[in-house]
């Protein structure tokens, strides 16, 4: 190999080198924040997935999907036979059971108390007067035994005619009540055919069609406010506890390219989700974007400190936590304090004179 070849590839190798110069910075003043970081969805306030409350086919669907609704309309109407069937037959029950129609059995036991109590005071009148005359030595003993025997025979037919009206009544007051009740019940279940909208809001969607086999466990609709939303983020378990509730928050998402919006903590959930060891927390918008639409998603940088003017370095330019390189290569340990995504807090070790480099990674 000719020796000119090694001359220009040596020229080049040095060429290369001075071109590498290494990158030194001075520690800055400036604002400086620490974080944490979350994702999650954007959900509308009152947001909940409307349930079937009883079993049945899908009979109607009275909303559209994007309808504004208030509190207790109709979203749909499930059909079931043996429901309406019941309540049928509670109101015949009810209406057998009614007082008006039972007044002629009751009228009835009046009238044979009414005779009963008549026979038993004048058979009572008769004993008295039997005794009377036996006393006088007037009548035989056979007369007065059967004064007796009357007397006893009426009294018992009287209390008997008391009794059968009481317990009458009581049976017709136990019937009437118990029919009602269970017209009621039916009635109650009748009106879970309706599913019911539970706030003022918007029908976001219909998860099922006209026909369809529903229960308790089937999904409906889902509804939520149409003008108030909500931040729902997940929040790691090493950084909950540092999670205040009324933390500023910024707010980034793809639908808004560029742009950052505030909102605050409103909700830390008190209880961890196994499956990914996080926490839900929640956050309401201070400056939110004119159009939303729920689970929209978008990323989130949670304030947890926040300080003014104080010494800062690029983060990329310490390492060990605790060492920075100055520009004669002297390794240098240094205080650090809040540390923010791209720069780092630093309380002492080197001043705004000192240049550092940057690591070699």
């Amino acid at each position: 190999m000719r020796p000119w070849f090694y001359l220009i590839f040596f020229l080049i190798l040095l060429g290369y080198s001075c071109g590498q110069k290494e990158e030194t910075v001075f520690p800055q003043k400036e604002n400086i924040s620490e974080s944490v970081f979350a994702s999650g969805l954007i959900k509308s306030k009152g947001q909940y997935r409307a349930f079937a409350n009883t079993s049945g086919i899908l009979k109607s669907i009275y909303v559209k999907e994007g309808d504004q609704v208030n509190a207790g309309d109709i979203i749909v109407e499930i059909s079931n036979e043996a429901t309406r069937l019941n309540r049928e037959t509670a109101e015949i029950a009810l209406a057998y059971a009614d007082r008006r129609e039972n007044f002629a059995k009751l009228k009835d036991l009046e009238i044979n108390i009414e005779l009963a109590k008549n026979r038993y005071e004048n058979d009572s009148m008769l004993l008295e007067r039997q005794k009377k005359l036996w006393a006088q030595g007037i009548g035989k003993a056979i007369d007065l035994e059967q004064r007796q025997l009357n007397f006893d025979n009426s009294k018992t037919a009287f209390n008997s005619a008391m009794l059968r009206y009481g317990d009458l009544k009581r049976e017709m007051d136990f019937n009437e009540k118990n029919a009602g009740k269970s017209l009621a019940l039916s009635r109650s279940l009748e009106s879970d055919l309706f599913l019911k909208s539970k706030i003022v809001g918007k029908v976001y969607a219909l998860l099922v069609e006209v026909g369809e086999m529903v229960n308790p466990q089937t999904p409906l609709a889902i509804i939520g406010s149409s003008d108030d939303f909500l931040l729902e983020m997940q929040v790691d378990e090493y950084d909950i506890v540092k999670i205040k509730m009324g933390q500023k928050i910024l707010v980034t998402m793809d639908s808004y390219k560029g742009e950052v919006f505030e909102a605050k903590v409103s909700k830390i959930n008190p209880i961890m989700d196994e499956r990914n060891k996080s926490f839900t927390v929640e956050g309401e918008f201070v400056q939110r974007p004119e159009i939303l639409y729920p689970n929209l998603n978008f990323e989130a940088n949670i304030i947890i400190q926040f300080k003014e003017n104080v010494l800062t370095i690029p983060r990329a330019f310490l390492f060990g936590e605790k060492f920075v390189i100055n520009s004669k290569g002297d390794t240098l340990p240094v205080q650090t304090g809040l540390k923010g995504f791209q720069k780092v807090e630093i309380l002492g070790g080197i001043e705004e004179s000192t240049a550092i480099k940057k690591p070699k990674s």
